[in-house]
């Protein structure tokens, strides 16, 4: 199956390029670099599919400066809204299933329960807004066969994120405060990228999914663990001591959800897997990233 990956350079990129040989079909994959294709031009897209003529397309590229976009609303919605917009025109033209990444900020975080696919989203920022009308402009183009997949926190030991950037702090510095009132899911995106070409290639799988690890966690709680599975394969040397703050001890542009939690038992129900907690997947990164020669 010729598949078309948009965003191949991201650490979700990379991780489904990494992954595709894992699955039981014959992927022909097709990575271009931002130059060669950039979604927010329909006519580059248009061309671009009828030179290739993809079967599959797995959307992984964002406008993800979450402060940023505050300032650059319009940039935001360029890639996230229209974009999409433009690759499901390009989908339904060449009978292609599209499969497109969106995220827990669509939703404003005041939950209590994690939440379906199914709740009102009700974005918080300019980040989330754009997100969700990207969601938007894939429901209402016309194309029949797509899948929109939500997920939060996601980490990998390609590019910049968060684990990383924690790993880097806590081997420069003597103490760390970390945001203790906002909780969501950290999710491996090897173990995403899996699950995306599971559910890629099964078209039972239409609309709208959640998908992250299992368990719950404030930013504070996955920083604790990284320090500690860090320090348990030699990634760190020294503990250092990490204090739980309030969001309001570190403001920001743009607000956060304090509760991202997702719902993915119809995900794993349909799909027939186990849920794995957070941190056995944390592991398995930190892990891959030391044999690495712990590249940061």
């Amino acid at each position: 199956m010729r598949t078309l990956i948009v965003g191949a350079n991201g650490q979700l990129g990379q991780e489904l390029q990494a992954t595709a040989s894992q699955t039981k079909n014959h992927i022909e994959l097709i990575a271009p670099k931002l130059e060669r294709l950039d979604i927010c031009n329909q006519t580059q897209v248009d061309s671009y599919f009828a030179e290739f003529k993809p079967a599959l397309v797995i959307n992984a590229a964002a406008y993800t400066a979450v402060d940023q976009a505050e300032q650059e609303s319009e940039l935001a919605f360029e890639s996230n809204r229209d974009g999409v917009a433009n690759l499901a025109s390009a989908c339904k033209a060449h009978q292609a299933r599209l499969i497109h990444i969106s995220t827990d900020f669509v939703f404003d975080g005041r939950a209590s329960v994690p939440y379906k696919p199914a709740d009102i989203a009700k974005p918080l920022s300019v980040y989330g807004s754009s997100k969700l009308a990207g969601e938007e402009a894939l429901q209402t183009s016309g194309l029949e066969d797509y899948l929109i997949l939500r997920t939060a926190w996601v980490y990998s030991s390609f590019g910049g994120n968060f684990v990383k950037t924690m790993l880097k702090l806590m081997a420069q510095r003597d103490s760390l405060g970390v945001v203790a009132d906002q909780i969501g899911t950290p999710t491996y995106a090897r173990e995403f990228a899996k699950a995306i070409w599971a559910m890629a290639l099964n078209t039972e799988f239409q609309g709208l999914y959640h998908w992250t690890d299992a368990g719950v966690a404030s930013w504070y709680d996955f920083a604790v663990a990284i320090q500690e599975e860090a320090l348990e394969i030699g990634l760190l040397k020294i503990p250092i001591q990490i204090n739980p703050i309030a969001t309001a001890a570190y403001p920001t542009p743009a607000q956060r959800p304090a509760y991202g939690v997702l719902d993915k038992t119809d995900t794993w129900d349909q799909l027939n897997c186990a849920p794995t907690h957070w941190r056995v997947r944390l592991r398995e990164m930190l892990n891959t990233l030391a044999k690495s020669s712990g590249n940061l």
